[in-house]
């Protein structure tokens, strides 16, 4: 059998010729990027974001010194959690010094990297949105201590609708996301090549959204025919904010949801792109 009766065998991808844009974080996008392929998209990998370091680490040391001064851990992202475990290591301390505490992680991935360091996770609300968090944790956490570890630039929903609550909460910074300069012209070049030109540019985050606009900059007239993902409702609200439309939005605010409102929107695009 040659190779052309062999091909011709094979079942069409469902995302066959679609290009798709992800705007990852560059150590995050592997997921994403990986499943998109497997459905036979091809992938541009240009990062929106990018994770550093914040100025000073004193105030979420000062926090993980006195964890005893806390009853409830709230981590909102992978990038937190990462962090705070190297803040740990630096200071020798280890999962003993949060035995006492109840952990509450908004989304899977952000409990699976705090399972996979070995700390139970006592609470994920079923929509990965802030708001979430605070209908299932406020009858919880009323008149506790909560320590929330997040970035430095998010939205205060959580702190302030449980602080109304009665609730304790202090907040420290673990890392912050700024605009990756280097992604600029890349994007802008992508964007006007018809032959890189993506159909479809993913956002997982309300900074994704941010940061893409602060790359492209005022002219919106380049993404015309573009199909415009959001991982959920947040995201979704910052883009029509920005003033961008949302032609994909996931059911399930994770990557896998993603993935599945783009194969599930992109049947009849992806038949006019093969012709």
């Amino acid at each position: 059998m040659n190779r052309h009766k062999q091909s011709a065998k094979r079942p069409r991808l469902p995302l066959t010729g679609v290009r798709v844009l992800v705007g990852r974080a560059r150590h995050q996008a592997g997921a994403l990027s990986g499943e998109l392929r497997t459905r036979g998209a091809t992938v541009i990998e240009i990062p929106f974001i990018e994770i550093r370091k914040p100025r000073s680490f004193k105030p979420l040391d000062s926090a993980l010194r006195n964890l005893d001064g806390y009853d409830w851990l709230i981590l909102t992202s992978v990038n937190g959690v990462d962090a705070m475990w190297e803040r740990l290591a630096k200071l020798r301390l280890t999962n003993k010094n949060l035995k006492h505490l109840h952990v509450a992680a908004i989304g899977p991935a952000t409990k699976k990297a705090i399972e996979q360091r070995g700390v139970k996770v006592d609470v994920v609300p079923k929509e990965y949105v802030a708001e979430s968090v605070v209908r299932i944790l406020r009858r919880r956490v009323k008149e506790k201590r909560v320590l929330l570890v997040r970035a430095k630039v998010a939205r205060d929903v959580i702190p302030r609708e449980l602080r109304r609550a009665g609730v304790q909460v202090q907040v420290v910074e673990a890392y912050e996301t700024v605009v990756p300069q280097s992604s600029r012209t890349r994007l802008q070049r992508a964007l006007k090549n018809p032959r890189r030109r993506p159909h479809v540019v993913t956002f997982t985050s309300s900074s994704t959204v941010r940061n893409f606009v602060a790359l492209l900059g005022k002219d919106y007239s380049n993404l015309e025919g573009m199909s415009l993902a959001s991982i959920g409702p947040v995201t979704s609200s910052i883009l029509q904010e920005l003033g961008l439309h949302v032609d994909i939005a996931a059911k399930q605010f994770t990557i896998p949801g993603l993935i599945e409102a783009i194969v599930q929107a992109m049947p009849e695009k992806a038949l006019a792109i093969r012709r």
